[in-house]
């Protein structure tokens, strides 16, 4: 006898194929069974009503934390996200040895605070630790760069490896790889991950290669260098032969909107010299990151004690300023944005500021920005307006764009992209925009990414697969999830969320 049969409900199957009406029946785990054979089951769900398709899956996840302290992943399963892939931006949580107080900072205000301690050491220990906890979605994992600079390098890394450091750091992220890991990402635009030079990132992709890994970058530059930020790692991942996944792809600052054209056009070009590229993009003009990743990165390679102090004295101050409103070789959002664009999203010790702009709380937002960062002893996360919607609409209709949230939950008011990105998407960008039909944005949100991850066994509906299956109830534009299923167990039903956790850690094979 088969566990659930969703009779008549019409299939997406995450493909992009047609739909097609049939019955679905799953057994344990899998799906087991797609026909129209009438057939016993110990539930019978009547679907004809709805929509099913394959459980979500995001590309560019941070929920390294999140699932440790939240194990339901509620806000995942609630917009039928049922698999994410972590470890993004080069920000996440092993390997860890004595110097794993360095990655506080960064982590806190991205990844946020754990409820337990960090217990593990590598990939594979904090895999078995999920393991034995439970989770309510399915999780993979990228090796993070700024954990393996820290690891090696401790409180002196800002600044190039020396040839015995990057040789350190490849073993490293060759253990990971081979314990599971999708692959290596690094965030070049934030502390320690920016100081990294060619040498270190070629041996690294290197690695990564030699497994068949995923390379996922935040590049260097998302606003006036975007396009030398782009060149630089199109070239170094086709000389190193790695495929290649830019980051939440987006272009910062109004004057840099007509680069557009050219940007995509760069990428297309790489990929007819046969590279494997595409990125990925959530469907909001406006972002989210760190306060602190406003100031400059020497800054940043301070520990928490020692940058407050540092705010707090008039000499660094201006030190800061010029930096920040005149860059060289690092990009200030501050200054390609200015204070208006610019709102805090939580403060841990001040959340009467939350949802104002920096303009619109001093006359002297600079001065304003240092004053309550100094205070500040914990989390401090901003959330910025980057480009415009046409920008946005160009790189989602593009054949090469992949669906991340880069969701982030180191705050109580997270960005809406950490809870509604998916149906965001759908909702929005598919069936009332319609820059995608319903087919193709199901495929975007399940199966084509489950392709760029190497996945075999999920983002699609058929026989054999794994039973992670969402029922749609779709009232064009709205969408409502009636039914999410994570490996067999229905997980949300009815905006009721289930007490089960069914996800398992995947696992790169």
């Amino acid at each position: 006898m088969y566990d659930i049969l969703f009779e008549s409900p019409l299939i997406i199957d995450g493909t992009g194929s047609a739909p097609y009406r049939a019955n679905v029946a799953t057994l344990g785990t899998s799906i087991a069974l797609i026909g129209r054979e009438n057939v016993r089951a110990r539930r019978v769900v009547e679907a004809s009503h709805l929509t099913l398709v394959p459980g979500f899956i995001d590309v560019h996840a941070h929920s390294e934390i999140y699932v440790l302290n939240e194990k339901h992943a509620e806000m995942k399963l609630r917009q039928g996200i049922t698999s994410d892939i972590s470890g993004n931006c080069g920000i996440g949580v092993f390997p860890l040895n004595e110097n794993r107080h360095l990655l506080k900072p960064l982590n806190d205000d991205v990844l946020g605070k754990c409820t337990q301690s960090f217990c593990w050491t590598d990939f594979a220990s904090f895999s078995s630790l999920l393991k034995k906890q439970g989770c309510g979605i399915n999780t993979g994992f990228m090796q993070a760069h700024a954990p393996l600079r820290f690891a090696i390098m401790g409180e002196d890394s800002s600044r190039a490896a020396s040839d015995d450091e990057i040789r350190a750091m490849c073993a490293l992220l060759d253990e990971s790889l081979s314990e599971g890991c999708y692959g290596f990402s690094t965030g070049l635009y934030y502390n320690p991950c920016s100081f990294a030079d060619e040498r270190e990132l070629e041996a690294l992709l290197s690695v990564t290669a030699a497994h068949d890994g995923l390379f996922s970058v935040h590049m260097r530059s998302e606003s006036d260098d975007i396009l030398e930020a782009a060149q630089e790692v199109l070239a170094l991942s086709l000389r190193c032969s790695v495929r290649l996944e830019i980051s939440h792809l987006k272009i910062i600052g109004e004057a840099n909107q007509e680069k557009t054209a050219a940007l995509l056009a760069l990428i297309h070009s790489y990929r007819d010299r046969g590279l494997d590229v595409s990125f990925d993009q959530y469907p909001y003009n406006y972002g989210s990151t760190s306060l602190f990743s406003l100031l400059p990165p020497r800054y940043l390679s301070l520990t928490r004690s020692e940058l407050r102090f540092a705010l707090q004295l008039e000499s660094e101050r201006e030190e800061m300023k010029r930096e920040m409103m005149h860059p060289d070789g690092w990009e200030s959002l501050y200054a390609v944005l200015g204070p208006e664009r610019i709102s805090i999203l939580h403060m841990d010790s001040r959340s009467d500021l939350e949802g104002r702009s920096l303009a619109s709380l001093s006359s002297t937002p600079l001065d304003f920005l240092f004053d309550i960062l100094s205070d500040e002893g914990g989390a401090a996360v901003m959330s910025d307006v980057t480009e415009d919607q046409s920008t946005l609409e160009a790189i989602m209709k593009d054949d090469l764009m992949h669906f991340g949230t880069d969701a982030i939950y180191s705050s109580s008011s997270p960005h809406p992209r950490s809870s509604e990105a998916a149906l965001e998407f759908l909702g929005n960008y598919v069936l009332s925009r319609k820059l995608h039909t319903l087919e193709e944005g199901i495929s975007i949100l399940s199966g084509k990414n489950a392709r760029l991850m190497r996945i075999t066994d999920r983002g699609i509906v058929r026989e054999g697969a794994a039973a992670d299956l969402l029922l749609l109830d779709i009232d064009n534009p709205e969408v409502r999830i009636a039914m999410a299923v994570v490996n067999g167990i229905p997980a949300l039903e009815n905006g009721v969320l289930q007490n089960v956790l069914s996800g398992k850690v995947l696992l790169r094979k």
